[in-house]
């Protein structure tokens, strides 16, 4: 089954924030894109309940640069109050991902037909995507196009490792997992040449739950969706 698709996805600012620096009301950008920001941008591009998005390896592209904002976040206790957020500015990166049948959803098993899902996610690429592209946060609008992934010149190529400690993977949803609960996955990234290797999901041993949560995914009618019956 081909399954593999390679984009690039620029921006003028990215926002994958750091979870220890929403305490205190404000955000601060990690330096390269998390495993489940890049598997927000794949599914905006093109997704079905049928399959489940696995990002292999980012690129990056340009010089890792950060910039500070003063902005007005809604309160809790209602109103707005003053913080300071700090993106990241200029980015390009180049997205290495496949896509892989979810198991639990026997009832999209008669969508499970190669070389449709590869063709269509082919074509958004190239369309830009279905839905709007975010680089992590709504106010940071991202532009998708094709790529051969590891071609072009990159600022990083050639450069040494580069490691950034502990840092957020993703979350494991009961409709991914066959839980009924959620977690929050976190690994140690090393950057090498521009390249970010990133594990699969089930290879994270560092998890922590979050709460239950019962899956109530999508009721979809396969085939005659969006007029696909042949």
């Amino acid at each position: 089954m081909e399954n593999r698709v390679e984009f690039k996805v620029t921006g003028r600012f990215a926002l994958f924030t750091d979870p220890l620096t929403k305490i205190g009301g404000e955000k601060c950008s990690y330096h390269i894109p998390t495993y489940e920001a890049l598997k927000g941008i794949a599914k905006s591009v093109y997704w079905k309940p049928t399959f489940i998005w696995v990002i292999d390896k980012v690129r990056i592209m340009r010089r890792i640069r950060t910039q500070s904002k003063s902005v007005k976040p809604l309160g809790y206790s209602g109103g707005n109050t003053l913080a300071i957020y700090t993106y990241l500015a200029d980015v390009e990166y180049q997205v290495q991902a496949h896509f892989e049948w979810n198991p639990f959803r026997e009832d999209m098993r008669q969508d499970r037909i190669d070389g449709k899902h590869f063709g269509v996610a082919q074509r958004m690429i190239g369309k830009g995507g279905r839905q709007d592209i975010f680089l992590g946060s709504r106010e940071c609008q991202g532009y998708v196009e094709p790529c051969s992934f590891g071609k072009e010149k990159g600022f990083y190529d050639g450069s040494d490792e580069l490691a950034y400690g502990l840092m957020f993977h993703g979350f494991d949803y009961p409709d991914e997992t066959g839980k009924n609960e959620l977690h929050s996955r976190f690994w140690r990234p090393v950057m090498k040449g521009g390249f970010v290797t990133f594990p699969r999901p089930d290879e994270c041993t560092i998890q922590k739950f979050v709460r239950g949560m019962t899956p109530n995914p999508p009721k979809s009618v396969g085939l005659n969706e969006e007029g696909l019956e042949p």
